[in-house]
């Protein structure tokens, strides 16, 4: 794609973890794409009338005509589409032992940061933000009432859990092959992975982000937060790396351009040329296990939906499936009631998510 470079959207908003996340990768990266700022509740009409996406969470990439949702598929498809090999910098690179340790990489972002950490992080959000609509869109989401009076007496044990994580982190750091998590060569995604969260959760637990996070139900605070766990005494090591990463991240060059006219972006997006089936999928070390597959439902043509395995399970994004791989599935989303702008496929990863075929009567 070195001749032609694809057309990049992300769909986020400022306020979300996992947006961060994405376009923290995409700076590191050095890949140019337009951001869109879509709302942190539903519905998003934007991405329905565009696309025909129902899918919950944000944020989602667009490379094309081709849209990839949960940023553990995002980063995937950013290292694959925008190779070392072409310029663009390795969210993988060598470690100082000569070894790469993409698999645990993957592994320390998707089961430690995006989850264990995530966790902690979230229950710093003040209690203020539960009150609002918000609140009520993410018990929706989580699938029972939040209770903000019962929250925001858990804010010192959950603060008390972040120390716990800070505890267990302190000692990947200060040690004599450089600054990176691994002692990699340069920042990997295992260390974007903690800096976003440990960012975001700085910022939401002094609620300098809860009025983007609300949609202007509660103003803005900037209060004490976790400063009291997370700071450079109580935990040098992951506080210089921090810092060292901030510096790094602020000395990069922007390659955002954010909110043009989106009637832009969409003629760039509609003249983007589709995937091959050859590069629809991304590399795995094996292909579908076709047995194993057929045996759940999962073959082509067939009607599935598609669910995160934790929050949004009652909200399926319903297709026709595609492509498969052991790590990716790919659908072209159902009809809604108004066609969609643009025949787009959505890629899931498996990873996190639940697939199923789908039974038409409920339709």
């Amino acid at each position: 794609m070195a001749d032609s470079p694809p057309v990049v959207v992300l769909f986020g908003y400022e306020a979300s973890t996992f947006t961060l996340k994405a376009r923290i990768a995409l700076l590191v990266k050095q890949i140019p794409y337009t951001f869109i700022t879509v709302p942190s509740m539903m519905p998003r009409p934007l991405l329905k009338d565009t696309f025909g996406l129902t899918y919950r969470k944000i944020p989602v990439l667009a490379i094309g005509k081709e849209l990839y949702c949960d940023t553990s598929l995002i980063v995937e498809a950013l290292e694959h589409f925008f190779p070392e090999t072409e310029g663009y910098q390795s969210l993988y690179p060598t470690a100082a032992d000569g070894r790469n340790y993409r698999p645990m990489i993957r592994g320390f972002a998707s089961y430690w940061a995006d989850r264990a950490l995530f966790r902690v992080t979230t229950g710093l959000i003040p209690a203020s933000v539960w009150r609002t609509s918000f609140g009520q869109d993410r018990a929706g989401l989580i699938g029972h009432k939040l209770d903000a009076d019962k929250l925001e007496k858990k804010l010192p044990e959950n603060l008390s859990r972040l120390d716990m994580q800070l505890s267990m982190l302190e000692p990947l750091f200060g040690n004599e092959d450089g600054p990176w998590i691994f002692s990699t060569s340069s920042p990997s995604l295992a260390d974007i992975s903690v800096y976003y969260q440990l960012s975001w959760g700085s910022d939401i637990a002094a609620g300098r982000l809860i009025d983007n996070l609300t949609g202007g139900g509660t103003s803005d605070t900037d209060t004490e937060g976790a400063t009291a766990v997370f700071n450079a005494q109580r935990y040098p090591g992951v506080y210089t790396w921090y810092i060292t990463l901030q510096r790094y991240l602020e000395n990069l060059p922007s390659t955002e351009d954010k909110d043009p006219a989106f009637s832009d972006v969409l003629e760039q997006i509609k003249k983007s040329p589709s995937l091959g089936r050859k590069s629809l999928l991304l590399p795995t070390p094996r292909s579908s296990h076709a047995e194993l597959d057929k045996k759940c439902g999962l073959t082509e043509g067939a009607l599935v939906s598609v669910a995160p395995d934790d929050t949004g399970r009652a909200n399926p994004t319903v297709g026709t499936l595609v492509a498969l791989s052991p790590e990716e599935i790919v659908i072209k989303p159902q009809v809604l009631e108004k066609a969609a702008e643009v025949e787009a496929r959505i890629h899931f990863p498996r990873l996190g998510f639940v697939v199923r075929p789908f039974d038409k009567a409920k339709l």
